[in-house]
């Protein structure tokens, strides 16, 4: 069959769908990754493409959203918005990526759609052709409400191909694992992805003694840098090595206490399995990456999604949540050495490895069509 792939355009959202899409080419399918700007995964995938959005820019809509509802704003810059913010922001999104997702599924004509909570007209394009639409969780919300959320901000583009709703899907595909968050869906183990980069020989095997990988998000915007800064300030007084993956240029070129390296881009799962714990922005990504690896997070309380993702780590007690500004060494130092953290994070670690790999949901997939 033909299966079509839709996220939204932003790299945490694709990298996550493409060792399903992997899986579905693998078994013989045809497989086509349909997105925009930075939604589209490299050749390193291998996965053929397709941009319904040349002109694609998520900043200046971003900023449009955010300037024409101030209160909302602050409350999104907070973490506190839930979904308002979301659904004004990938409302727009939806609209301008809906009319190249239709042209290319009539195009094309695939058999199943599948698409992530925040790329709606993936649904809309396989609802204008009849045929099956599958929800592939990504993040650690309820999926259900996201589009929900979101088709609520689509009337334009709804309206455009002569709907007043979207039908339910065929199917979802529920990742988070049951004891953080339970999604509805077939279950299926989170993997993701992990982009251009090689890993290191150091990075391969443990150090000789503890070692903190600290990331930053892949969106630009407010919080950006994430922890960095505040972890380099604390680093010298911390019994451990440090490794920031991908820093900003201004703090690459800074001089670094003895304990911190920096990094490129890297398969930060890869990196986790020989390191001791992860300190990040609090997307949902690096959650997913430090919990399926049994690592100790911890994850920063920041804008949009960020708070919500921390707060879930820290409920399960997989790992701690605070502030950037809130990092010291003695937090850092817990994360390395809290044998309940360490616990926690390994439970969870089994009960991500339990569920079904991206190659068993394939024929369950082929036969909703």
């Amino acid at each position: 069959m033909r299966v079509l792939v839709v996220s939204a355009p932003m790299t945490g959202h694709v990298l996550p769908m493409v060792p399903l899409a992997v899986a579905l080419r693998d078994a013989g399918h045809e497989v086509l990754v349909a997105s925009a700007a930075d939604g589209l995964p490299g050749p390193d995938a291998g996965l053929p493409v397709h941009d319904v959005a040349p002109r694609f820019a998520f900043g200046p809509i971003a900023r449009s959203v955010l300037l024409r509802h101030p209160l909302l704003a602050r409350a999104e810059l907070a973490g506190t918005a839930g979904t308002r913010g979301v659904a004004r922001l990938f409302g727009r999104v939806n609209d301008e990526l809906a009319d190249g997702l239709v042209a290319l599924a009539r195009q094309w004509r695939p058999d199943l759609v599948v698409h992530e909570p925040l790329a709606v007209a993936g649904a809309l394009a396989a609802a204008r052709i009849g045929v099956p639409a599958v929800r592939q969780e990504n993040s650690l919300f309820d999926g259900r409400e996201l589009v929900r959320a979101t088709t609520e901000r689509l009337g334009g583009a709804l309206a455009r191909h002569g709907f007043d709703a979207l039908p339910p899907p065929a199917a979802a595909i529920a990742v988070a694992p049951p004891s953080v968050l339970t999604q509805e869906g077939w279950p299926m183990r989170y993997t993701a992805h992990g982009g251009a980069g090689e890993l290191p020989d150091w990075l391969r095997e443990p150090g000789e003694r503890p070692r903190i990988l600290v990331s930053r998000s892949t969106v630009p915007g407010p919080g950006a840098a994430g922890p960095m800064r505040a972890v380099v300030a604390a680093a010298g007084r911390v019994d451990a090595d440090v490794v920031l993956v991908r820093p900003t240029p201004r703090l690459a070129r800074a001089s670094l206490p003895p304990n911190v390296r920096t990094v490129g881009w890297i398969p930060l799962g890869a990196a986790l399995v020989a390191g001791t714990a992860l300190v990040h922005h609090g997307g949902a990504g690096s959650v997913y990456a430090a919990l399926a690896a049994g690592a100790p997070q911890l994850a920063t309380v920041g804008p949009g999604d960020r708070r919500h993702n921390a707060e879930l780590v820290a409920a399960r007690g997989a790992g701690l949540a605070a502030p950037a500004r809130a990092i010291t060494a003695a937090m850092l130092t817990r994360l390395v050495t809290d044998a309940a953290l360490a616990s926690a994070a390994r439970e969870v670690a089994a009960e991500m490895a339990a569920m079904p790999a991206p190659a068993d949901l394939v024929a369950r997939l082929d036969s909703l069509v």
